[in-house]
């Protein structure tokens, strides 16, 4: 791609963007908190799904500082519904190394940047560019598609993203890297698309190769996938006196640290009913899980009793949270 594609690029980005909450405006400086979060919300994540929980952070927890002193439990319960609960972790714990050691400043290169928990190349990439104004290679999904066709790359994903790169870093500018990283980005969400591209109207049709061959939406190509497993398992609603037993799932694996109906055993005695099954696919398995109620005469002393009428505000995560809709309908037909 030459410098004029580059500069059609840009001279289109400056126009089109897209206008989202953490990107700045009227000539401001990025704040690199913000960047940062953005980049963390959207890993494995819609643009849709990350704005309201972005604008919900931002509110609460309006710097680095104010996130680090944060208790675990609210960051995990606002993080409820994204998914992929390890990032929320990994959040907390950037965010109280940057307050604890860093003063509260980000590193403004890729190689610090990538010593925080929850940072990869492609995040240390991001912030570096459009936060610090570094020249960094940034690439994900939307600039690898993006890049595959420009250079009609016919290995398949996932072993074409070493080349994929190479390529990328071949076309970033030396100067504004921020403004192409997203300028690519945007690019892939709204023109270069997986289903029908709209090539009619890309400031890179000229330069395109897989539209010059006539089929831009075979790439990038792809290997097949393997068959996802599928697990089963069992959780239990035990109420008593309009309260539900939840737990705190252990602080690491999957769902860490959040709040959950118990899975492990059943947590008492009972006459248990079973309530149906809810599906759930995770990134590497599909889970059908199996719902047993129970209504308890006694109290146990370990566990959380949280209020049925509250639990929307319990943050169960998207899983148990159909589960307890079950249990709430197995109260109500009982």
């Amino acid at each position: 791609m030459t410098v004029d594609a580059s500069n059609a690029l840009l001279d289109w980005y400056a126009v089109d963007k897209r206008q989202l909450p953490w990107r700045a405006t009227g000539g401001e400086r990025p704040d690199p908190y913000r960047i940062w979060l953005s980049e963390v919300m959207l890993q494995q994540t819609t643009v849709a799904a990350v704005r309201a929980y972005y604008e919900k952070f931002t509110s609460r927890w309006p710097t680095v500082e104010a996130l680090a002193a944060a208790e675990d439990g609210e960051v995990m319960a606002a993080w409820a519904g994204l998914g992929y609960y390890a990032r929320a972790r990994n959040l907390l714990a950037c965010a109280r190394i940057v307050a604890r050691d860093h003063g509260g400043r980000f590193p403004e290169d890729e190689a610090g940047l990538a010593l925080l928990p929850g940072i990869g190349r492609y995040t240390s990439a991001a912030i570096a560019a459009i936060a610090f104004g570094r020249r960094a290679v940034v690439v994900d999904a939307n600039v690898e598609r993006v890049v595959a066709r420009l250079f009609a790359v016919k290995t398949a994903l996932p072993e074409a993203r070493p080349t994929l790169y190479e390529l990328a870093e071949s076309i970033t500018p030396e100067g504004g890297s921020g403004d192409f990283a997203q300028a690519m980005m945007d690019l892939g969400a709204t023109i270069c698309t997986p289903r029908a591209p709209a090539c009619g109207i890309c400031p890179l049709v000229s330069h395109c190769r897989a539209r010059t061959e006539g089929s831009p939406e075979t790439y990038p190509v792809k290997a097949p996938k393997a068959p996802r497993p599928r697990r089963q398992g069992i959780a239990y609603w035990l109420e008593h006196d309009d309260h539900v037993l939840l737990v705190r799932r252990p602080p690491t694996g999957l769902l860490g640290g959040m709040l959950a109906l118990p899975t492990e055993a059943a947590p008492a005695a009972a006459h248990w009913n079973e309530a149906g099954s809810v599906e759930h696919v995770f990134t590497h398995f599909a889970l059908s899980m199996t719902l047993l109620c129970a209504a308890s005469a006694d109290r146990r002393d370990d566990g959380i009793w949280w209020p049925i009428e509250r639990i929307g505000e319990a943050g169960l995560p998207t899983l148990f949270a159909k589960l307890a809709a079950r249990g709430q309908e197995w109260r109500l037909a009982a």
